[in-house]
């Protein structure tokens, strides 16, 4: 993991325009400062896709078609706690579907943590923790026969370029049969009031989250980023429909990675982009989904048409 941070880091630093990716804002900080967020009033998209599940988890059910006495695997990518995922669980269980949850994360802490937290709560629930990449662990599960629902949520695919979103799809389903199917949330397009909010909060709590990523760096890669020379930098157009964070260098600078053996320079004003997060509507999810073996068989929103649960079918 380390080595590969070296290699972002020292590719991302050495273009122009300067980017780094946004996997690198978590560690044990960057985790509670998103914790954080996720619990501000501006942060909508955590709460509206809660909303999604509580309120819809039997219509998502009846969209998957799934047969009560054939069994299936439920698999999660990137489980986390499993907030939004137990409603649909619990309804799963109580209308008598014959089914064990797979969540897979790339953090064994978070997983230990899912399985007894749902072990108090669905004590008759069958899950089996898969720890590791996501394609990896779907590799080894593609020789079974068993149906597969899979569950992509919190609109994480928004982090994907949309060539790279049709690539990752297009992966998922390599690992599926015909009839398998992906239950994808992602964040609708807004106007600029309600989407910048959730990026560029007034407790500063975004902000200090994009520098986490200077802070890694220092930490573990022995870079000399001074954090108070940058500042956090957040745009969304409505008409393009992606909001960026960019951290900008508030002067002239020449930064040291030690670990790196490297040096980089900055002008003032220079900007590192750190997240892209892409907002969606039908067209633009039917133009991903248009080299891939997905079709859309159902679309579930809040009330405040702020996100969206697609229910896609392998064909």
């Amino acid at each position: 993991m380390i080595e590969q941070f070296k290699k972002d880091v020292v590719e991302g630093l050495g273009q122009k325009p300067k980017s780094i990716p946004s996997k690198y804002f978590y560690d044990a900080l960057g985790d509670a400062l998103f914790i954080k967020i996720m619990n501000m009033p501006e942060y909508y998209p955590t709460r509206a896709e809660l909303e999604i599940f509580k309120e819809k988890s039997v219509e998502i059910i009846k969209a998957l078609s799934m047969k009560k006495d054939v069994f299936f695997e439920l698999i999660e990518l990137g489980a986390g706690d499993g907030t939004k995922t137990k409603y649909l669980l619990q309804s799963l269980l109580q209308e008598g579907y014959d089914f064990s949850y797979l969540p897979i994360d790339i953090s064994a802490t978070a997983l230990n943590d899912l399985e007894a937290k749902l072990g108090c709560e669905f004590p008759q629930l069958d899950v089996r923790k898969k720890h590791g990449d996501y394609f990896n662990v779907l590799e080894t599960l593609k020789t079974n026969n068993h149906p597969k629902v899979i569950l992509f949520l919190g609109s994480n695919i928004g982090n994907l370029t949309d060539e790279n979103s049709t690539k990752f799809i297009y992966q998922i389903g390599a690992n599926l049969k015909p009839y398998d199917k992906l239950i994808l949330g992602v964040d609708l397009i807004k106007s600029e009031d309600l989407v910048r909010p959730a990026y560029d909060d007034p407790h500063g709590i975004t902000k200090e989250f994009n520098l986490n990523l200077l802070r890694r760096i220092n930490k573990e890669l022995g870079g000399h980023f001074d954090i108070s020379a940058f500042d956090h930098a957040p745009e969304y157009y409505m008409h393009e429909g992606i909001a960026r964070s960019y951290l900008v260098s508030n002067r002239a600078q020449e930064i040291r990675i030690e670990s790196l053996d490297r040096s980089f320079s900055f002008e003032k004003g220079e900007r590192i982009q750190t997240e892209i997060s892409r907002k969606y509507d039908d067209k633009i999810m039917k133009k991903i989904l248009n080299e891939t073996d997905f079709k859309i068989v159902a679309k579930l929103t809040d009330k405040n048409r702020y996100f969206a649960d697609y229910v896609l079918s392998r064909s």
